[in-house]
C-alpha cells in the first residue's frame, strides 16, 4: 500500500497543475489536462526511483506555469494581454530525454502547433 502523505502530495500537485491549467488558452488547456491525466495515470505504478524524478519534474512544471500565470495577470492590466506559456528545453536537457520522451515531447508539440487544433471546445463565458 502506498505512502498515505505520499499519495496526499502526489494528489496536491495533480489538482494544482489541473487549477492553473485554466488560466491558458481553452484548446491549450485542454490538451494540457489530457496530457497531465495521461502522465500520472501511467506512472501509478512506477519505481521509487521513476517517482522521485516524476515529481521533480512536474513539481518544476507547476512552478514554471504558476509563474506565467501570474505574469500574465500582471499584463492583463496593461500591454497587449497576449499570454506566452511554455519554456525552451536546451540541447544538453533533450539529450537527457529517452527515446519514448522524445516522441511524446514531439507529438505534443504536433498538436500544440496546430492550426486547426483537434479540440473544439467552446468557452461559456464567452456565450453570454
Amino acid at each position: 500500500m502506498a505512502n498515505p502523505a505520499h499519495v496526499s502530495k502526489v494528489r496536491s500537485l495533480y489538482k494544482r497543475i489541473l487549477l492553473l491549467h485554466r488560466f491558458m488558452p481553452i484548446d491549450l488547456r485542454a490538451l494540457g489536462d489530457q496530457y497531465v491525466k495521461d502522465e500520472f495515470r501511467r506512472h501509478k505504478s512506477a519505481s521509487p526511483e521513476e517517482t522521485k524524478c516524476f515529481m521533480k519534474e512536474w513539481e518544476g512544471y507547476r512552478d514554471t506555469l504558476q509563474t506565467q500565470v501570474l505574469e500574465s495577470m500582471g499584463r492583463a492590466g496593461g500591454g497587449d494581454g497576449a499570454k506566452t506559456f511554455g519554456a525552451e528545453i536546451s540541447e544538453d536537457r533533450l539529450k537527457q530525454f529517452q527515446d519514448e520522451q522524445i516522441g511524446q515531447l514531439y507529438e505534443l508539440m504536433l498538436e500544440a502547433t496546430k492550426p486547426n487544433r483537434q479540440f473544439n471546445i467552446q468557452d461559456d463565458s464567452l456565450q453570454k
